[in-house]
């Protein structure tokens, strides 16, 4: 450890090493190919290579070969392994110390000051993916859950396809409605509890810690928006984007969140996310 963490620092220290890295825990679980990575952080591959080069020997990243791609992770074994011995060692195990005062207690369980877990879905436009994953919480949970979504475009507005399958399931969609994330950052705003992103573009954004350091979770999923064909086609993607949605929000409603420590809820929103990955990516 003494010679492997000093090297896991100093590669983090480079600017666009760090953002590289912070790129891909933003995005963990996925699988990222380098042409996406160089895309988001405007990188030439040559100068991509040699970051991801520098993030593997230090064990921070992994490389998987699917087909003929290559496609980059975060370890989070080794993020783990190296959080954990600043902490031990240069904190001596005391929370009281290293913990930011925004998140006195990182060890501890979700403990909500309302009456209900807010949960916040995140995408670009608002206008169907998280709108689908707002009415299904909403839906699904009434009673432990208080459900919004919004987008980080400046204006959306609810696409007509995913209206249509919010009715055919039997959701009640007077109510919605394309927001910003603008309305949940504000003072008066409300305090999250989770919060999800379900495009890759949302997770690909920087965006300021939120208040409270929330649950976060990254369920990244094809644009049903950006389907071509008949209008039976583009049904049919918007029908697969709810169902695939249905099922990680079904278990998400059915974790034991009073019950689990932030890490274990950490990991088990991770592993929603894992779940049927090949088949929605």
């Amino acid at each position: 450890m003494e010679k492997v963490i000093p090297s896991r620092l100093t590669t983090l220290g480079h600017p666009q090493r760090l953002a590289l890295f912070r790129l891909l825990m933003r995005r963990y679980p996925d699988r990222l190919p380098a042409g996406e990575i160089a895309e988001v952080l405007d990188l030439k591959a040559s100068t991509l290579s040699a970051y991801l080069a520098s993030l593997m020997q230090a064990g921070l990243v992994t490389q998987h070969r699917v087909g003929t791609s290559l496609l980059y992770m975060i370890n989070m074994a080794a993020v783990r392994q190296t959080f954990d011995y600043l902490f031990l060692d240069c904190c001596r195990g005391r929370p009281e110390i290293c913990a930011s005062a925004s998140f006195a207690e990182p060890a501890g369980k979700v403990e909500t000051t309302h009456e209900k877990y807010n949960v916040l879905f995140i995408c670009t436009g608002n206008s169907a993916r998280s709108i689908f994953a707002e009415s299904l919480l909403r839906d699904l949970a009434p009673g432990r859950f208080t459900v919004y979504s919004a987008g980080t475009r400046p204006q959306s507005e609810l696409n007509p396809f995913a209206l249509e399958v919010l009715n055919s399931k039997g959701h009640d969609t007077a109510h919605l409605r394309a927001k910003n994330t603008a309305e949940f950052t504000g003072a008066d705003a409300p305090r999250m509890d989770f919060v999800f992103t379900v495009c890759d573009q949302a997770a690909n954004e920087e965006c300021p810690a939120w208040d409270g350091q929330p649950i976060s979770g990254h369920w990244g999923m094809p644009d049903p928006v950006k389907a071509d064909g008949t209008d039976a086609e583009k049904s049919l993607a918007f029908q697969q984007a709810y169902g695939a949605l249905k099922h990680r929000i079904e278990a998400f409603a059915a974790l034991p969140i009073e019950t689990l420590d932030r890490i274990a809820l950490q990991r088990a929103v991770d592993g929603i996310a894992s779940q049927n990955q090949d088949t929605v990516k």
